[in-house]
This record gives structure tokens, C-alpha cells and sequence, in this order.
């Protein structure tokens, strides 16, 4: 396998992320009360799900990178949250405000969990062109729900269904960006896997527990939340499992 066909391989993963904006095509607009909360609560239950998955990924590797990492990813996130909170006029596309901060959020932590799908990409490539492909494949479908994840955020709150899947894809372009060089330099980027995902798990548990939430409760009865947050849990949870077993 050459380095091109993994760059190749690893940008169909990221171009398989804007296919989760596909079930809100033709519901762009509609936006109600009780549809705010429902999708951020299924947002939360897909982040929490991936979140568990990429600890569960990097304890065997490394139990203790992986905790530092999502301690910092925590951090990053919550220090980020504030410096936006600080700023009075937030914009993000034709979201604004508190809508416009919680995108700018969801889209940068999704970009910084790519570099460790990149590197596993790379890495799996590294140990034989079959297992490459495999990996690249479960990848690409597990990105899917990772676009949906943005898409349940950005589209209830004004977002097109283009611009949602758009941003899908930008988040997931890190991951042909470090494949070629992960696959170059499996050794190096195998060490350095567990803290990556470790951060990406800290900072998309912190956005679902301390964004959308509470967000979700300003929006629909708690009942309601905690059956859609914990549906969408249960189904992300074992659709990964599934897929990487």
C-alpha cells in the first residue's frame, strides 16, 4: 500500500461523515420546541457513546495516557467554553449566540477526535494492506453517526442540511492529514494513540454532560431527555461495539 491510497482511503472516511446529515434533509426549518430537545439529547447519547468507546479503545494501549488525555481534553474544552462565553457577539455560519458557541465547540472537538482516527488509519495500514482496509471501512461507517452527532446540533438551530454536512466532512479532514504520515511512522503515532483518544473522549463527554444537556432539559421534560439520551446511547454504544468487534 502506498501513501497516496492511504491519504485516498482515509479522505473516503471523511467524506462519509456529511452522510449523517441525510435523515434532516426536507426537515430543515421545522424547528420546534420539542424537536430542540429531542436532538440534543440524541446528541448527547451518540457523543456519550463514542465517548466510552474511545476510552474503552486506549485503556488496552495505555490505561494511564489515555486518562491524562481526557483530563485534558476536559480541560481544553471547558477553557475554550469559557474565552467564547466571554465574547458578546459569537457567529457561526447563521447560528449566533449561545447556538453559534455550542457549534463552534461540537465542530472543534470532532476535528481534534479525527486526528486519532487518522492515526489509527495509518497505524492499521502500517500492519498489512488487508487489516488497512478493514479498519478504514469501520471507520468510515462509524463517522456516519459521528455527522449526525453535528447535524442534530447545527440543523434544529438554523443550520441548511448542506452547511451540516459540510461541516461534517471539514471536521473529519484531519484524518487523511495524519494517516499518510501515521502510516509512515507506525512506531511513533502508536505511542502517541491512547492520549489522543483519551482527549478526543474528555472533550465530547464534557460538551454532551455540560452543553447539550442541559440544553436539551431547557427544552423538553426531563422524561423525555433521559429516554432519547439514553436510546441514542444504547443504539451508538453497540453499533460500535458491533462494528469493531
Amino acid at each position: 500500500m502506498t501513501a497516496l491510497g492511504v491519504g485516498l482511503a482515509a479522505l473516503g472516511t471523511a467524506l462519509a461523515t456529511g452522510l449523517g446529515a441525510l435523515p434532516f434533509v426536507g426537515r430543515a426549518g421545522r424547528v420546534s420546541t420539542a424537536w430542540l430537545g429531542a436532538a440534543d439529547a440524541v446528541a448527547a447519547g451518540v457523543m456519550l457513546a463514542a465517548s466510552l468507546s474511545l476510552l474503552l479503545e486506549g485503556i488496552e494501549p495505555g490505561a494511564g495516557r489515555t486518562a491524562l488525555g481526557a483530563a485534558v481534553g476536559a480541560a481544553f474544552v471547558g477553557v475554550a467554553r469559557r474565552l467564547l462565553a466571554g465574547r458578546s457577539a459569537v457567529s457561526f455560519g447563521v447560528l449566533h449566540g449561545a447556538s453559534a458557541r455550542r457549534g463552534i465547540l461540537l465542530v472543534a472537538v470532532m476535528t481534534v477526535h479525527s486526528f486519532a482516527e487518522g492515526a489509527g488509519i495509518g497505524a492499521a495500514f502500517g500492519g498489512g494492506k488487508e487489516f488497512g482496509v478493514v479498519v478504514t471501512i469501520a471507520i468510515a461507517i462509524h463517522n456516519i453517526p459521528e455527522g449526525l452527532a453535528i447535524s442534530l446540533v447545527l440543523v434544529p438551530h438554523g443550520a441548511s442540511v448542506r452547511a451540516a454536512a459540510g461541516w461534517s466532512i471539514v471536521s473529519s479532514l484531519p484524518q487523511p492529514l495524519v494517516a499518510v504520515p501515521a502510516f509512515l511512522f507506525v512506531a511513533t503515532f502508536t505511542a502517541m494513540l491512547p492520549a489522543a483518544l483519551g482527549f478526543a473522549a474528555g472533550a465530547m463527554a464534557w460538551i454532551a454532560v455540560r452543553d447539550l444537556v442541559p440544553d436539551a432539559l431547557a427544552h423538553a421534560p426531563r422524561r423525555t431527555v433521559a429516554l432519547d439520551a439514553t436510546a441514542a446511547f444504547a443504539a451508538m454504544l453497540a453499533f460500535q461495539l458491533l462494528l469493531f468487534a
